[in-house]
């Protein structure tokens, strides 16, 4: 048999519970619902970091953060071209690589983004390619796409549409980055990776092994799906927001500041609420987000559709298709939106289906995995000798039951979790944070019991699982 081709489809920022397949009722996924049905489900997967640099650097690698040095969104890092990557070990095996839709695996020049002009990004694509990558259609991130002349930038430029776009991605007082996009459906940015990614499927050649990564920017902020997508969501079946009130009062939580004010505090939503403070959203704001949230969802399980029919016609069952999501989104549980310095379920524990060439039986699995396990699942079903890296093929992950620990990682943040108890450690503005949450007892994750004398043994277990794993590291 010849090898397989691999695809991964991946999003950003998409919590797990937005699916349907996850048991959401106010949108549908019915294409994504329908691939569940032919694979495995995992829910336990969990991220690595809650950004997307140290996330998709570790995706592409196998190697948590600190194993790579790119472990920070903000600091001048680009992942390192001699540490093997998805890309240089496939093409090592005969595969044709190709990127449709975000890279981000260099974190982006903020300081440099003006509202009246999108500024060149070649340096950005030139150093993708590099890495491995033979066919690349650059939409790197929504927000990228208006401060930077990406592909996907420079074709709405010429549609027209530009200009309005990166208008109303900067107007963010007017809108804290909530509005309707302002252009036909089709030139949205995940529908145009969508589309290409389809073109490339329809025309590549199927009898050379392909390696295909579509990467939505999607629904990623700002919440900006087409108009015409918001009939797509029934609200009056959402969830309510999962808030407790008085949970950040204590000024030691990490989102004190984030929720009151009182300075910029260090979640997403918190950088353009009101006062800084993701407080002052009110019932209006967190309705109107959530519902673009969810249209923007909608619009992609129809590109996934799309891009699976292609992929079916073109390679037939000699497919391995993954998919995930780099991170979760908060979405206005605990009263916040956006991901940073959040160790919450709702960043971290992110959607995942795999289905191996050749199969066509769905199953699920509650054996906790990393994001880390995708690089040697795509080697190991390619065939590849694969190099060391933090992660397991899948298949062997479910067979040992899972990892008894789970990491997550970021500049001044790191994590633990044991499938109960949950260790987070962050250093911030100045100061240290230690949290410990009892998802047995608190699932919610709203009771920092780290003081609790009864579970200083399982706080001093915890913080060793984590001094042990950057000791090998630093001992290397």
């Amino acid at each position: 048999m010849p090898a397989p081709h691999i695809l991964l489809i991946t999003t950003d920022e998409l919590r797990k519970d937005t699916l349907s397949l996850y048991g959401n009722e106010a949108v549908q996924t019915p294409y994504l619902d329908r691939f569940a049905q032919s694979g495995i489900r995992f829910d336990k997967a969990y991220s690595v970091s809650p950004w997307c640099f140290p996330s998709r650097c570790a995706i592409v690698t196998g190697r948590l953060p600190h194993n790579t040095g790119a472990y920070s969104n903000f600091r001048p890092l680009e992942l390192d071209k001699n540490i093997p990557n998805l890309f240089t070990e496939l093409k090592k095996s005969g595969y044709k690589t190709s990127v449709h839709g975000k890279c981000h695996f260099v974190p982006v020049p903020y300081d440099q983004t003006r509202p009246d002009l999108t500024l060149s990004y070649e340096p950005f694509r030139d150093y993708y390619m590099s890495l491995g990558i033979d066919h690349l259609d650059l939409q790197d991130d929504k927000q990228v796409s208006v401060w930077f002349y990406d592909d996907y930038a420079k074709e709405l430029d010429e549609a027209g549409y530009l200009k309005a776009y990166r208008d109303a991605t900067w107007n963010v007082e007017g809108n804290r980055k909530v509005f309707p996009f302002p252009g036909p459906d089709e030139w949205h940015p995940d529908s145009w990776v969508g589309q290409k990614a389809v073109e490339y499927l329809e025309d590549c050649d199927p009898d050379k092994p392909n390696f295909t990564w579509v990467s939505f920017s999607g629904p990623h902020y700002p919440f900006d799906p087409p108009e015409s997508y918001f009939s797509r969501v029934d609200m009056s079946k959402d969830k309510p927001c999962s808030v407790l009130e008085g949970e950040f009062s204590d000024p030691s939580r990490i989102h004190h500041r984030s929720y009151y004010g009182n300075g910029r505090g260090v979640v997403d939503g918190a950088g353009v609420a009101p006062g800084y403070a993701c407080a002052n959203y009110d019932a209006d704001y967190w309705h109107e987000l959530r519902t673009s949230y969810y249209a923007n969802m909608a619009l992609i399980d129809d590109q996934i559709g799309r891009i699976l029919e292609a992929a079916e016609k073109r390679f037939g069952g000699n497919v391995l298709v993954i998919f995930t999501a780099d991170h979760g989104e908060m979405l206005g549980n605990h009263g916040m939106w956006g991901k940073g310095d959040c160790a919450y379920e709702d960043v971290l524990n992110v959607p995942l289906l795999v289905r191996y060439p050749g199969e066509q039986h769905a199953s699920c699995t509650d054996a906790p995995v990393m994001l880390t396990d995708i690089m040697a699942t795509c080697l190991k079903t390619a065939g590849a000798n694969p190099p060391e890296t933090d992660g397991r093929d899948f298949k062997e992950s479910i067979a040992c039951g899972g990892y008894p620990y789970t990491f997550s990682e970021g500049e001044g943040f790191a994590s633990v979790c044991d499938g109960r108890w949950k260790y987070v450690h962050a250093v911030k503005m100045g100061r240290e944070f230690y949290e410990l949450f009892d998802l047995q007892s608190d699932p919610q994750e709203f009771y920092n019991v780290i003081d609790a004398p009864e579970h200083a043994a399982v706080v001093a277990e915890l913080r060793k699982q984590l001094t042990n794993l950057f000791m090998k590291k630093l001992l290397a």
